[in-house]
């Protein structure tokens, strides 16, 4: 895999009303991650600016979306099994509070956002469902 810089040393955020930084962890494969956030994301109409994750198993994705769309994006990360930290979490909710109240007024605005995971890919063994009998 290639190595991705971090989003503080390159971070095209500074200025936008909506730009945001998130950290995030994840039981997942690198690669995998990398795929099904991108695809969640193109599927809610986002639009990744780059993608990439490193042999140590950082994940970082830039990607932009309407606001109107702020809730969609929001699940399909929780979805994905990223497990925000809690400023994230704060800053999300209060974009999908603040959207909602002013749905005229912001829908069309862009939001950006720097998602940086760290990866801790479990065994095979580990991942098994368990059934119980």
């Amino acid at each position: 895999m290639r190595s991705v810089a971090k989003p503080a040393e390159n971070s095209r955020l500074v200025g936008a009303p909506w730009a945001m930084q998130f950290w995030a962890t994840a039981d997942a494969e690198p690669r995998l991650l990398v795929q099904t956030l991108t695809g969640a994301i193109l599927g809610c109409g986002g639009w990744v600016l780059s993608r990439g994750a490193s042999d140590d198993g950082a994940v970082n994705v830039a990607f932009e979306f309407e606001r109107r769309v702020c809730e969609d994006i929001y699940s399909i990360l929780v979805a994905a099994g990223l497990n925000l930290c809690s400023p994230s979490h704060l800053r999300m909710t209060e974009l999908c509070q603040c959207t909602r109240l002013n749905p005229f007024v912001s829908s069309t605005e862009i939001v950006s956002i720097e998602l940086e995971v760290q990866t801790f890919p479990c065994e095979l063994d580990s991942c098994a469902p368990t059934t119980y009998r």
